[in-house]
């Protein structure tokens, strides 16, 4: 679970219901009608925009900024040490059945056992990485449609409270809670752009930069044990991914 993204979003809109609150409460600030039109509208359009499967899918991609899979760099690197240990001492069988951290190393050490040679293994594992980062892509193009259509819904319903207001002018009282009413949907399309989906984009695009970073590891980690390279240049090799701090805590263990 990430502290950072529930801690955010909950301190984020406390802040907006807290100005409101201390405006003189939620209700000036809820209109049925609005609530339609942007968050509905938006809901439609955003399915509209995108195919199916990738519009479900990208709600579970929503969850990962929140509960996001757990993979230490730090930890992939020590394993692939001690890896390539065993692989220099006994060879790849003795590799057959080891512990890793993840199904994409697996695949990579069981093509290994499998005799694949250090070519094949690297095609292999790089058009993985590229299938990871075009399912990513497609669930963050829907996440931005969610960005760029819930504005514009707003100021549909901005005009359409426009437009129904400059039909009633004979009542001058009406005019500035009509006025505020045409604006909630303004409000509701920047809230739903700014403080529900843009920040979950950027999580999700740092998240999909630290899987690749991470896999690109594995596989450089994998390649050099197919090469027979020595535990110590493979743990080079790797550290150099890492931060300053994290890569002297590794040198010095």
């Amino acid at each position: 679970m990430d502290i950072a993204s529930i801690v955010g979003l909950i301190g984020g809109v406390g802040m907006i219901l807290g100005a409101m609150i201390s405006g003189g409460g939620l209700g000036p600030f809820f209109d049925v009608p609005s609530v339609l039109i942007v968050f509905g509208g938006t809901f439609f359009l955003v399915m509209y925009s995108t195919p199916m499967p990738v519009f479900l899918g990208s709600f579970g991609a929503m969850a990962k900024a929140f509960m996001p899979p757990i993979k230490k760099q730090d930890e992939l690197i020590e394993r692939m040490v001690e890896l390539s240990g065993i692989a220099r001492k006994d060879g790849m069988m003795a590799l057959e059945g080891q512990e890793v951290p993840d199904k994409f190393f697996q695949k990579g050490l069981q093509m290994l056992v499998d005799g694949a040679d250090e070519s094949k293994l690297v095609t292999q594992l790089n058009k993985e990485i590229k299938a990871m980062l075009k399912r990513h892509e497609a669930n963050q193009v829907a996440i931005k449609a969610w960005i760029d259509l819930a504005p514009a819904m707003g100021m549909v319903g901005t005009l359409i409270g426009l437009v129904l207001m400059l039909g009633n002018m004979a009542d001058p009282k009406a005019i500035g809670p009509a006025m505020a009413v045409a604006l909630l949907t303004t409000m509701y399309g920047a809230i739903i752009a700014n403080v529900l989906f843009m920040p979950l984009l950027t999580k999700l695009e740092g998240y999909t930069q630290y899987e690749s970073v991470y896999r690109e590891m594995v596989v450089t980690g994998l390649r050099n044990i197919a090469r027979g390279e020595s535990p110590r240049n493979i743990q080079d090799q790797m550290v150099a991914n890492l931060a300053p701090k994290i890569q002297e805590k590794m040198e010095v263990a």
